[in-house]
C-alpha cells in the first residue's frame, strides 16, 4: 500500500474530532488539497484539547501500516475507486477502508436496514428482498447488525449477488464476533467498509455516523421492520437529507415491533412488497439485464451536461440536468457501462 504524503493527510483528516468533519467534507468539495484542509481545519478549531498535525499524521502511518498488514485497502476521496454516491454527501469521509473487491463500490446499491430484534417475519421479509435485488444486479448496503441487517447479508449471498457491510469498527475489527464468517463471505464478490483506521474498537457513537455512510453508498434505502426509537430511523433520516428515497415494508400492526417503520409510510414514504417496487421508485426497472439500459443519444440531458473534457462534480451535474442525486446516479452509471462517461477522483466525472 501506498504511505504517500497525501494518502498520509487523507488518513490524517479521518483521525481528526468528529466535531470537524463536516469542515473537512466543505473544503473536500471546493477541492482543497488534504495537507491544507488539516491546516485549516485545525487553525478554525479552536476548542480544546489542541491537535498536533505531526502527530496525527504519525498515526496515519501507523494506520497504513496495519492495514497493509491486514489486507486492508485504503481508497482516498481522490481516488477513481471512490464511490460516486458517497462523494455527494456534506460529510463523505476523506478516506475510506476497504476489505474485498473494490468493484462492488461502483456498483447501483440499496440499503436494506431495519430492527436488531427482527421478527421471523421481518427476517423473511429482509432476506428475500435482498435476494430479489441481487438477483436483478443491485448491490446490497446493510451494517452486519443482528436480526435485519444480517438476513438483508444473507439474501444478497444466496443469490450469489453483492453486498457492501458499513462498521462502525475497523475494518479489521468485525462486530458482532460472531459475524466473522458472513463478513469473510461478503469479501467474496462485495466488501467490507469502514471510515475509521484499522483497529478502532467499535464504539456507541460510531454507529449513528456510519448510518450516514450506508444511506450515503445507496440510491434509496428500505426500512423492512424498525420500531419507534430504531437506529434504522436514523438511517432513514439521514437519506432524506441525502436526497436518497426513503422505502419502507409494512407490517403487523399489532406486534408494535414496525411502529417507526409505519410513521415512515404516513410520512409519505412507498410502500415495498417486491424489488420491482425499488427499481420502479428508482425509475431504473432494468437494472442488472444485460442490454436493458437505453442507449444515450446525442441530445441525451446528462451528456449534454457535461463538456467534453471537463469534469463535474454531482452537484454540477444535478445542477443543469434538473435531477436530484437518487435519479442522475443510475443514469451516470449506464453511461459508464457504455463507455461515455467516467469516473475521476474526487467524485468527478468527465464525458469520454
Amino acid at each position: 500500500m501506498s504511505t504517500s504524503s497525501e494518502h498520509v493527510d487523507f488518513v490524517a483528516l479521518s483521525l481528526l474530532p468528529i466535531g470537524c468533519w463536516r469542515r473537512v467534507g466543505v473544503h473536500l468539495h471546493a477541492g482543497v488539497p488534504p495537507g491544507c484542509i488539516l491546516e485549516r481545519v485545525l487553525d478554525e478549531r479552536r476548542s480544546d484539547p489542541p491537535v498536533d498535525p505531526p502527530a496525527l499524521r504519525s498515526r496515519a502511518v501507523t494506520a497504513l501500516a496495519r492495514a497493509e498488514d491486514r489486507g486492508i485497502r485504503l481508497v482516498p476521496w481522490s481516488d477513481a475507486a471512490y464511490p460516486a454516491a458517497l462523494s455527494a454527501i456534506v460529510d463523505p469521509p476523506p478516506a475510506l477502508w476497504v476489505r474485498g473487491n473494490l468493484a462492488a463500490l461502483s456498483r447501483p446499491a440499496v440499503a436494506v436496514v431495519g430492527s436488531r430484534a427482527g421478527s421471523p417475519y421481518g427476517l423473511a421479509v429482509a432476506e428475500r428482498l435482498a435476494a430479489d435485488l441481487a438477483g436483478r444486479g443491485v448491490v446490497v448496503v446493510s451494517g452486519l447488525a443482528r436480526g435485519v441487517d444480517s438476513a438483508a447479508h444473507r439474501g444478497a449471498l444466496a443469490a450469489n449477488g453483492s453486498t457492501l457491510a458499513v462498521l462502525g469498527s475497523g475494518a479489521d475489527v468485525i462486530y458482532p464476533a460472531e459475524h466473522q464468517s458472513l463478513a469473510r463471505a461478503i469479501e467474496t464478490d462485495g466488501a467490507v467498509i469502514s471510515e475509521l483506521v484499522p483497529g478502532t474498537p467499535p464504539q456507541k457513537r460510531f454507529f449513528p455516523l456510519r448510518n450516514r455512510l450506508i444511506s450515503g453508498l445507496s440510491r434509496a434505502v428500505l426500512i423492512v421492520e424498525a420500531g419507534e426509537k430504531s437506529g434504522s430511523l436514523i438511517t432513514a433520516r439521514c437519506a432524506l437529507e441525502q436526497g436518497r428515497e426513503v422505502l419502507a415494508v409494512p407490517g403487523n400492526v399489532l406486534s408494535g415491533r414496525n411502529r417507526g417503520g409505519h410513521g415512515l409510510l404516513r410520512d409519505g414514504a412507498k410502500i415495498v412488497e417486491s424489488a420491482d417496487d425499488i427499481l420502479e421508485e428508482l425509475c431504473v426497472p432494468a437494472f442488472g439485464r444485460p442490454g436493458a439500459a437505453g442507449a444515450a443519444g446525442p441530445e441525451d440531458p446528462v451528456l449534454l451536461s457535461l463538456p467534453a473534457g471537463e469534469s463535474c462534480d454531482l452537484d454540477a451535474i444535478s445542477e443543469r440536468t434538473g435531477l436530484r442525486s437518487a435519479r442522475l446516479l443510475p443514469r451516470l452509471f449506464e453511461l459508464e457501462m457504455q463507455g461515455l462517461v467516467k469516473r475521476v477522483g474526487g467524485g468527478r466525472f468527465v464525458r469520454v
